[in-house]
């Protein structure tokens, strides 16, 4: 299969689930009356896809996006298969500073979540940098350290759940990970960051290419291996944090998209960029729709679900770093 022809399959894969999901939940709606449903107002299904199912499938699609576009620049950065926002602390950190504005600040202004979110986010980067020592870091240094900080961090959410009951359902929600309940207010605070961090990264290609070239051949090329380094693990933080701003710390997409899309278009990143973007956002809805379905009317969080289909490839990713080691 040809580069393209990857990257339109995860499309259209991306476009029928995008049917299927706005389709099944407690309430199904046929998918021959998905067109009444969209435009007609007279439609009984009407109201169900505007105000929940449309910004639930639009949030799902844009985090799914930034979580795996920021898992396909920590990788290539720190040339480490076991890196991902997820597994070295990322999306815990931010999960953290979000849930204190739940818990602290619960007449919070909207904006404060996902500014926190990206500040919980930053200071875990530069946890990881100070106990690492150096910018580039090794497999096992990279992902030891980064489990023992999102541990340090998901026990602290825990404390303020215990300390703090008001709010526990949404604190749940947010450890967990979930597009229950989310609308129209998340995807305008995500969309704006979305679009405007999307374009950098794909623009940085050129860059992460080099990157994997290695650090001398890097810096002979001409290249700012300390700043480039710098801005571009920030920008892979700034993705990850504001995308766990609207649904949680939802784990194992920034670890499974990249790899799957590597395994099909390779390491070239004016390619790599796109299909594992459309890949996290297959598997955000995937797993929503999956959730949604298993024990209607009830539903499972989708962080649940992505960590039953992740857990088992992080298992073979650590059995496959054993290996090669």
């Amino acid at each position: 299969m040809s580069k393209g022809a990857a990257v339109a399959a995860a499309l259209l894969f991306m476009l029928a689930l995008v049917a299927v999901s706005i389709s099944v939940g407690a309430v199904s709606i046929p998918l021959n009356g998905l067109g009444a449903a969209l435009l007609s107002k007279d439609s009984p299904s009407y109201f169900i896809v505007h105000e929940v199912r449309l910004p639930r499938m639009i949030v799902g699609i844009l985090a799914g996006f930034g979580l795996a576009v920021g898992g396909v620049i920590l990788q290539s950065l720190v040339r480490n298969p076991l890196a991902s926002p997820d597994v070295v602390g990322i999306t815990k950190g931010a999960g953290f500073a979000a849930a204190a504005v739940i818990f602290l600040f619960p007449k919070a202004p909207g904006y404060a979540l996902p500014a926190a979110a990206f500040a919980g986010a930053v200071a875990v980067f530069f946890i990881l940098m100070l106990l690492s020592r150096r910018l580039t870091l090794s497999p096992a240094t990279l992902a030891l350290v980064g489990v023992a900080i999102g541990a340090v961090f998901q026990a602290a959410i825990q404390y303020m759940i215990v300390t703090h009951p008001t709010n526990i359902s949404m604190a749940l929600l947010w450890m967990s990970g979930s597009l229950w309940n989310r609308g129209w207010r998340e995807v305008i605070s995500l969309l704006p960051w979305i679009a405007a961090l999307l374009p950098v990264a794909w623009m940085s290609f050129p860059k992460l290419n080099v990157f994997q070239l290695g650090d001398e051949s890097s810096a002979s090329l001409g290249l700012d291996i300390i700043r480039q380094r710098f801005w571009l693990l920030l920008l892979a933080v700034a993705l990850a944090g504001i995308s766990v701003s609207a649904v949680g710390a939802i784990g194992f997409v920034g670890l499974i998209a990249p790899h799957m899309a590597r395994s099909i278009v390779g390491g070239r990143h004016q390619w790599l960029i796109p299909l594992a973007a459309l890949l996290g956002a297959d598997l955000m809805l995937l797993g929503d729709v999956l959730g949604r379905i298993i024990i209607i009317p009830r539903e499972v969080p989708v962080g649940v679900m992505t960590a039953v289909i992740g857990a088992p490839y992080f298992v073979y990713l650590l059995r496959r770093e054993r290996k090669v080691r």
